[in-house]
């Protein structure tokens, strides 16, 4: 069902507010970073904890959370490159940093780093790798190059997607790959 959404409206036209999906947007005035969790909930498992642990109360959040009993992701994942959930769109639109969470399969403890503000890719990749847990930047499945991706969608047009595979987020160091994006983060420009 959810791949043939072209856009949010789409989504919403079969989906209920508050019986199949919540929204958060959390802003925070005094920053400029969102962190984002665009397939939270029962969506994609775990990528709403580790969107709040990156952004504590210091920076933006936004979640959109799958709530239905079953199928969740069949229902709810709407691509990335088409996600435009106004709230979202607005949230970013006063941001220069986003670093979107997103989670993807294996069983490997694995991040993978897309998006198009490489030396926030970068910074991510070293501090990940200094907690034991391996990283690729390029040549994997997930690039986030397209510029309607929704971690490139703020001020500057360009963001960080962090896949998790589930084997990171259900036995991995979940906590700690979070703590080193959030270290990341408030060495930025908008952050602490």
């Amino acid at each position: 069902m959810a791949a043939s959404y072209k856009s949010f409206a789409d989504l919403a036209k079969v989906q209920v507010e508050g019986t199949d999906y919540r929204v958060l947007v959390r802003p925070n005035a005094h920053s400029s970073i969102a962190v984002i969790a665009p397939h939270g909930g029962n969506i994609e498992q775990y990528t709403s904890d580790v969107a709040r642990l990156v952004a504590g109360m210091d920076f933006n959040l936004y979640l959109l959370e799958g709530i239905r009993q079953t199928g969740n992701y069949a229902a709810l994942h709407l691509t990335s490159h088409r996600f435009d959930e106004p709230r979202c769109l607005a949230l970013l639109s006063k941001c220069d940093h986003v670093v979107a969470i997103h989670g993807c399969g294996g069983d490997a403890h694995q991040v993978l780093l897309g998006g198009l503000d490489r030396p926030l890719k970068q910074a991510i990749a070293q501090a990940v790798v200094e907690v034991g847990v391996e990283v690729l930047m390029d040549g994997h499945q997930f690039p986030a190059i397209d510029h309607s991706n929704i971690c490139n969608r703020g001020r500057r047009g360009i963001g960080a997607q962090v896949e998790m595979t589930l084997g990171l987020r259900l036995h991995g160091p979940r906590e700690a790959v979070a703590a080193t994006v959030r270290s990341v983060l408030l060495s930025c420009p908008g952050g602490v």
